[in-house]
Parts: structure tokens; C-alpha cells; sequence
């Protein structure tokens, strides 16, 4: 055959060549099935024809990393293991550094592009409406966040970023909780239409959890941003520097606080019953 080599290229001998690749590949289904071993099962399986099965089983022999037993009949020898053992391990180091230095090193992220953007131009990253954005150009003087753009993008469409240096700069928004009685002690009725509707201008997102705070906002003539999940999704929305006006039943308002104080984010809460608020 061509292309021969020992198999002892070093560090990631087995991948420097598609010789060494098959020879590996071919070792191991036979120790998975020796001794009886059908050369086209190993061909199906690997991808290559039932031919070149037969040629590198005669170069296996010859070298002494596998023994012939008769027709179809073959075992990987110790000098086969321990080519084996060597290939394997260079493998292993090189998939613990790809995993630990490389794609570590290689994070991409999505954000909005402001304005066209070309591949391998250097952007400014801005956080808005709780969305990261991305503005052409970058000065590493301002100490703004900034990023390489990796695809391009025309205005408004997503961009993915990389090689991220700086840190992106907002102030993390904050949670005011209307905390509604259950529906046996007034529920929906002890809350007033403008405790809701006074605050919707100072909020960037309004939230229900419960059935009597869903009731109390659409009385309120509101339409809730967020209805489900809103213990995960409230605190996520403030991280992103929206402000959120919670309105959740008693029942539910540590399942919604205990997150909150978790991650630092600031909140109130406001109680309502018998029709006042406190």
C-alpha cells in the first residue's frame, strides 16, 4: 500500500494521516470482535471497502500488530495494543485541550446589529431592552465591551460576536412585587386598578403569577408580558436591566423573592388587603 508509515508520528500520529486514521479504526474493530471477524462488517462499518479491509489486515500481519489464525480468524497482538494504547492517549490529550483551551477560548454569542455589519470587524456591544446589540466600530481607549464580528449583518438582523474584551456596562433593573390576597380573602377585589396601571410607566415588562394577579391586570385593562415561568424569568429580565412590575398572589411571593435575593436584584414588595395597600 501507499503512504506507509510506522504509525509513530508523535503526538496525534493517528490523525496525521487518513492511513493511520483507518489503521486505528480497523485495529479497533478487531479487538471488538476478534476472533471471528468478517471484513465486510468491519468495511460497513468504518466506511471503506471490503478491499482495503483485506490490504490493511495483510500490512497488520506483516507488521506484527495483528495475528492471522486462519480464514477469518484474527487477534490484535500486545505490539497492536500497545499502538493502540500510544494513539488513544495522544487522542485524549488532544480532545482535554480542544475542550479546555480551544472552545473555552472560542465563545460566540448573538446580538443585534445597529447597523451593517462585515465579518471581522471590531464592534461595540451595548445592552438594550434587555437584548445585547452590536455597533460597528470599537476603540479599546473608551473601555466600552467590545467584540469580532463573525458573520456579517444588515441592520436590525443578528450578528454572532467573539473575542470579547471589556465589560458590557448597565445598570441591572429592579422588581416591585403586588403581592394579591387569595381569592377567600378578596383575591383580585382587594387590589385597585391603579395600583397596576400607576406604575406601568416606571416598568419596562409587566408579569403575573397566579390566577387572581392574571385577573387583577386584565381588570386593570393590562396585558401581562410574561404569564408562565415568571420565578425564572422575572429575575432573568432584571439581569438584563429591565425593570419588572410583578403581580403575584400571596401564596407564590417567596417562590418570586427567594430568586431575586439570589442574585442581588433589587425589589419591593407591596401588599394589598382589605382594599389598602401597605
Amino acid at each position: 500500500m501507499s503512504d506507509r508509515d510506522d504509525g509513530d508520528d508523535g503526538e496525534l500520529g493517528v490523525l496525521r494521516s487518513k492511513r493511520n486514521a483507518t489503521r486505528y479504526q480497523i485495529l479497533v474493530e478487531i479487538a471488538d470482535r476478534q476472533p471471528a471477524v468478517s471484513q465486510r462488517e468491519i468495511a460497513e462499518a468504518i466506511g471503506v471497502t471490503t478491499q482495503a479491509v483485506s490490504d490493511y489486515l495483510g500490512d497488520l500481519v506483516q507488521e506484527g500488530q495483528v495475528r492471522k489464525h486462519g480464514r477469518g480468524r484474527y487477534e490484535v497482538t500486545k505490539e497492536g495494543v500497545d499502538w493502540l494504547i500510544t494513539q488513544t492517549d495522544d487522542l485524549r490529550g488532544f480532545v482535554e485541550y480542544v475542550s479546555e483551551e480551544v472552545i473555552e477560548q472560542v465563545d460566540v454569542d448573538a446580538a443585534i446589529a445597529t447597523a451593517e455589519i462585515s465579518a471581522g470587524e471590531r464592534v461595540t456591544l451595548t445592552m438594550r431592552d434587555g437584548v445585547q446589540h452590536a455597533t460597528p466600530g470599537a476603540s479599546e481607549e473608551t473601555g466600552e465591551a467590545t467584540a469580532l464580528a463573525v458573520t456579517d449583518a444588515a441592520a436590525e438582523q443578528d450578528v454572532a460576536v467573539t473575542e470579547f474584551e471589556g465589560m458590557l456596562d448597565y445598570d441591572p433593573g429592579t422588581v416591585t412585587a403586588l403581592s394579591v390576597p387569595p381569592v377567600q380573602d378578596d383575591g383580585s377585589d382587594a387590589l385597585d386598578d391603579d395600583a397596576i396601571r400607576s406604575r406601568l410607566s416606571s416598568h419596562d415588562l409587566v408579569a403575573t403569577a397566579g390566577t387572581e394577579a392574571l385577573v387583577a391586570a386584565r381588570r386593570a385593562g393590562v396585558t401581562p408580558d410574561i404569564r408562565f415561568g415568571t420565578a425564572g424569568a422575572v429575575p432573568e429580565a432584571a439581569s438584563r436591566g429591565l425593570s419588572v412590575l410583578l403581580v403575584v398572589t400571596t401564596d407564590l411571593l417567596s417562590r418570586h423573592a427567594d430568586p431575586l435575593r439570589e442574585q442581588n436584584i433589587g425589589y419591593e414588595v407591596v401588599e394589598f388587603g382589605g382594599g389598602a395597600e401597605s
